[in-house]
């Protein structure tokens, strides 16, 4: 069956820039929630000395959860191969941190869609990066998750592999074993796509999800796809409850549930507020229960 985390994506701000928050709070305050697990993200400041490691993990199980996703952003598509090395060597560090934490999954990306760099020489260089990680994380017994990513909170361009094309060609181009696909709905609407016609694509691949919605502010998604080499994050667009925007979470889990997912779901939300965090985490627990089988429910745990 599958089991549900939280990111702190309301606090990123708080936790990785200005220290308004500490991991233990975020921690202490995820754990009154209906959950099984945190997503970690490799920015977190009191993650970035590893003898925090073993406390942030202890920290979690006391509430009763795991960290069983870390949340990581290489950036494998840099025409300098002194700098893509530099990348992987960052990544085998997140890839140790997430193994120490107890987690089983590590997040990698194609890197951004710079000007310069071919389609072609993007997807070989994100490909070889995370080939070679591979090797690596295989050793520490974590899998790497891709995801259909749209764009790093703290990077300049968007994702290379943003559009469905593009991703699709680069899993496909990667056949190391312990490798798969983090899908992400709420970013194929961000690339201006059809989340239902990726997952078709790539659901033999998926082993994690994040989980998410999006509601249009202005416009339409013609316009959006308009602006998609614009540099930031897009406005049209905005964070909103699970299952009170556009992602049709019926016809997700179905699929899913299809071709046999029994892993993780990670709620990426909550920017609006803490109460919105447990409005998704209600409305996925009944969704789960609907497509899983109605004894699966809540997490068994206390928060």
């Amino acid at each position: 069956m599958p089991k549900l985390a939280a990111f702190p994506k309301a606090y990123m701000d708080d936790l990785c820039v200005h220290g308004t928050m500490t991991l233990r709070q975020w921690i202490d305050l995820a754990a009154t929630l209906d959950i099984d697990g945190l997503e970690f993200y490799t920015g977190l400041l009191d993650l970035q000395d590893r003898r925090n490691w073993a406390d942030a993990r202890k920290a979690t199980e006391d509430h009763g959860m795991v960290i069983p996703m870390m949340c990581a952003s290489p950036d494998f598509t840099h025409p300098d191969p002194k700098f893509r090395a530099e990348q992987i060597d960052k990544q085998k560090f997140w890839i140790e941190m997430t193994a120490a934490l107890g987690g089983a999954y590590c997040r990698v990306l194609s890197g951004q869609r710079r000007p310069e760099v071919s389609r072609a020489d993007g997807i070989e260089f994100a490909a070889q990066s995370i080939e070679a990680c591979a090797p690596f994380a295989a050793q520490l017994g974590v899998t790497l998750i891709i995801e259909n990513h749209y764009k790093d909170n703290y990077w300049t361009y968007p994702e290379f592999a943003q559009k469905m094309d593009v991703f699709s060609d680069l899993v496909e181009r990667i056949k190391v074993p312990n490798f798969g696909v983090n899908y992400d709905p709420s970013n194929t609407i961000l690339a201006g796509e059809d989340p239902l016609e990726l997952l078709e694509k790539v659901k033999h691949r998926v082993v994690t999800m994040h989980a998410s919605d999006r509601t249009l502010i202005s416009g339409t998604i013609e316009d959006l796809r308009k602006e998609e080499d614009s540099i930031g994050y897009a406005k049209r667009l905005k964070h909103g409850e699970i299952g009170q925007g556009m992602n049709d979470y019926d016809a997700i889990f179905s699929t899913l549930k299809s071709v046999g997912f029994d892993s993780w779901i990670s709620i990426e939300d909550g920017v609006d507020g803490f109460d919105q965090l447990k409005g998704s985490v209600a409305f996925l627990r009944r969704k789960m229960a609907q497509h899983w089988g109605a004894a699966y429910g809540t997490s068994g745990r206390r928060g």
